[in-house]
């Protein structure tokens, strides 16, 4: 019906999630119209120009011009309050006027909208063009069992699915229609459907998916109020200025991580662990975004204070960069004032040089410490070890485990080290290794694993006298000397309550044993968030064993929300044939991991050079003409290559910018980097080159099957990571491209059929 009485000047304008999906999927000068569309509309909705107007046998449901082929769907909550849930072509509105659901879900209070005509037709293929219509007739001739057939409309309902959805999930008989279906549905309605699939018992989900939202009362009344209070119970944003509006359609930054949760995710964020506890799960699942709430929940939970009792780590300076900027956003200065954000290295310096201030020593990281190890065995003229393995050595046993001396040396463990040396091996790997670590000290060099070995230490020195004097003090009955304390300071307290780790895979067994003795063993010590599958550096290690036992408080995450589904399923059959550990001794998979995003398939690419190859890419680039360029990358193996391709772009007209260890270099074009360079980050539109067979992996790999076949294994699993890792990066749209021979980790992606 019409409301009565027209809007008046100046609007409050708010998005709902998924309507930015669809509208990114628009060609970009619409897209463009959709940005000055909504800033006028903001100013003022009575413009003529807009056209707004109430459709035709709907209740709330309001249009207005977009430009003269399109127009915006809204849904008035009230007075100057609007809701944009779609932007449909003028010819689209007209026809499916009666297709337009929308109201508020009855369960949960949120507002939902869907097109019925869109999910109807690529989903169960009912308007002629879908999976099912182009089955043979002999096929389509044998029924399948709908996958709910177990559960009645009702039951579905109380769960919180959408109720105009019930009859086309009770339609559904494959997984593909299902993921079909959950990429329109309102988030809700996928998460209780998937999870039912899962095998999930109904009483499981109506207790952790749906009880969690589930709201009191009436939520369906149709007044203002209860519309306005809906939409604050719906996942949707207020744009509050031009810049918001293209952050969230051209990178995908909904602000859903800032302020909605599902309640899978909600529960892991709220929960009280009585000791470290993991949480998993694949690329795009939502693990930063866990950790970034779990923090806030930490927070929230303190006594006041100025001090700052909560540590958030991760494994590089640029993620740790990201955390600081995104943790802002969500909490505000107020919410920082109150967490260390450090990455662990950094970490690890702080420790180091406030026991000796006085240190001068410049840190260097494990590529020019294997360059020095390559040198040291030049002049040596040692060609019996070659220096990958004495860097490695030295990293994991020798540093690893804290050894001081040659007596301890021979006594130390070795275990998943592959290669078994004697004891005459040992005492010349000792003799090189005390070379090697007079070598930096004359250089005034240290490694930062030096460094985090050291803090570890000095970490553990402190544990240890806060540990005594606690006893004393139970001992004694009360507290103990203060003037013997006085001087101690800090020394007599942790440094931190609260630990969260964002990239947990990639830590060392020092970082870990650092963070370790700097929180109490208390409940909610520690919280990590990490993805084994992702491991980019050679930290394999069991936290067990480190006093960071998460047995029984490890939980996973399974629905990707960044990458479609096609990307996905060709990034997980790169790792086909590998194993992947759980950080406990155990094993992961990916099992049950799935996207509810659909989009085109991996485009593969051949060409007979790498010159040839970086005129492919400069063509690809090209092609995605309408993508901002900032949204656009391009991953290579080497940094020689990374150079060669910003040159060829450059010279094609085409401004690119390469990511180093500090970040993009600059905030404009598209972006260049080693697969290393990528972790973390996400682009609309990505391509992956030069990954040819001695590049990915890089030939000397296989030189270690013939004298370590653990650390060939580790190698390539590594290798595969790197690639896992650059491939899920991808939003929209993804190419693979090689030249020569392609690599072996394409194979299964058919990339040598062609």
């Amino acid at each position: 019906m019409t409301s009565t009485g027209g809007p008046s000047v100046g609007a409050t304008l708010r998005l709902l999630d998924k309507a930015d999906k669809e509208i990114v999927k628009l060609d970009r000068a619409i897209v463009g119209a959709v940005y000055k569309f909504q800033h006028e509309f903001r100013k003022n909705p009575e413009a003529p120009g807009f056209d707004l107007k109430p459709l035709k046998g709907h209740e709330r449901l309001w249009s207005a011009r977009v430009n003269r082929e399109y127009r915006a769907l809204l849904v008035r909550l009230g007075g100057n309050d609007w809701l944009l849930v779609s932007v449909k072509h003028r010819g689209h509105v007209h026809r499916n006027l009666d297709r337009f659901a929308y109201g508020i879900n009855q369960i949960t209070g949120a507002i939902e909208y869907v097109d019925l005509h869109v999910v109807e037709e690529d989903v169960l293929g009912e308007g002629g063009s879908g999976e099912h219509a182009e089955r043979p007739a002999q096929e389509a001739a044998v029924p399948e069992a709908p996958l709910f057939a177990a559960y009645t409309a009702r039951q579905l309902a109380d769960l919180g699915v959408a109720e105009p959805l019930i009859p086309i999930a009770l339609k559904l008989t494959t997984d593909d229609e299902l993921l079909g279906l959950a990429e329109y549905a309102p988030r809700h309605t996928g998460e209780v459907l998937l999870r039912l699939r899962d095998g999930v018992p109904y009483q499981q989900v109506m207790d952790e998916v749906t009880a969690p939202v589930a709201v009191a009362g009436s939520p369906g009344s149709t007044d203002g109020e209860n519309w306005r209070a809906a939409a604050d119970r719906s996942q949707a944003v207020v744009i509050t200025d031009d810049e918001s509006l293209r952050g969230i359609i051209e990178e995908g930054d909904f602000g859903r991580w800032k302020v909605f949760l599902h309640p899978t995710q909600e529960r892991l964020v709220a929960r009280t662990y009585s000791g470290p506890a993991r949480v998993g799960g694949g690329p795009g699942t939502g693990k930063t975004i866990v950790a970034l709430h779990r923090v806030k929940h930490l927070v929230e939970r303190l006594p006041p204070g100025h001090n700052k009792p909560v540590l958030f780590t991760t494994f590089n300076k640029n993620l740790a960069a990201d955390l600081r900027s995104r943790l802002l956003s969500l909490g505000g200065p107020h919410l920082l004032a109150r967490v260390d954000i450090l990455h662990v290295d950094q970490l690890a310096t702080r420790v180091v040089s406030e026991a000796d201030p006085g240190n001068a020593k410049r840190r260097i990281d494990d590529t020019q410490a294997l360059r020095e190890w390559r040198q040291l065995l030049v002049e040596a003229g040692e060609s019996r070890w070659d220096a990958e393995f004495l860097c490695d050595e030295w990293n994991q046993v020798i540093l690893g485990q804290a050894v001081s001396s040659r007596a301890d040396y021979f006594r130390a463990r070795r275990a998943g080290r592959g290669r078994s040396v004697s004891r005459a091996d040992r005492a010349e790997i000792w003799q090189l290794a005390e070379r090697f670590t007079q070598r930096l000290d004359v250089n005034g060099w240290e490694t930062h694993r030096q460094v985090a070995e050291r803090a570890a230490q000095l970490e553990t020195a402190r544990q240890h006298k806060i540990e005594e004097r606690r006893r004393q003090e139970e001992e004694s009955g009360g507290p103990g000397n203060i003037h013997a304390q006085s001087g101690t300071g800090a020394w007599m307290r942790y440094r931190y309550r609260h630990i969260v780790v964002d990239e947990a895979q990639d830590l060392g067994a020092a970082h870990w044993k650092m963070l370790r003795s700097m929180a109490p063993r208390e409940a909610d010590d520690i919280f990590l968030v990490g993805d084994t599958h992702q491991r980019i550096y050679d930290n394999q290690v069991t936290l067990g064993s480190l006093g960071v036992n998460i047995r029984g408080r490890s939980s996973k995450l399974t629905l990707s929300y960044r990458t479609t589904r096609e990307i996905l399923s060709a990034a997980i059959r790169i790792l086909e044939g590998t194993d992947f550990d759980d950080l406990d001794g155990g094993s992961d998979d990916l099992a049950g991991y799935r996207s509810v995003l659909h989009g085109g398939r991996p485009r593969l690419r051949s060409a007979d050079s790498w010159d040839k190859e970086l005129d492919l890419v400069v063509e690809q680039v090209q092609a995605w003409h309408d993508v901002p360029r900032e949204s656009v990358a391009v991953c290579v193996p080497t940094n020689d290559m990374a150079d060669e391709v910003v040159t060829r772009l450059a010279r094609r007209g085409i401004m690119a910018t390469k990511i180093t260890g500090d970040g993009a270099r600059g905030v404009e074009g598209v972006h260049v980097g080693t697969m290393y360079r990528f972790k973390g980050l996400e682009y609309r539109c990505m391509i992956i080159a030069g990954v040819s067979e001695g590049l990915v992996p890089r030939a000397a790999v296989d030189a270690w099957e013939r004298t370590d076949r653990l650390r060939h294994r580790r190698e390539l699993q590594r290798a595969r990571s790197l690639l896992f890792v650059a491939a899920t990066r991808a939003r929209d749209a993804l190419t693979i491209s090689w030249n020569g021979e392609p690599s072996r980790f394409l194979r299964p992606l058919g990339a040598g059929d062609r």
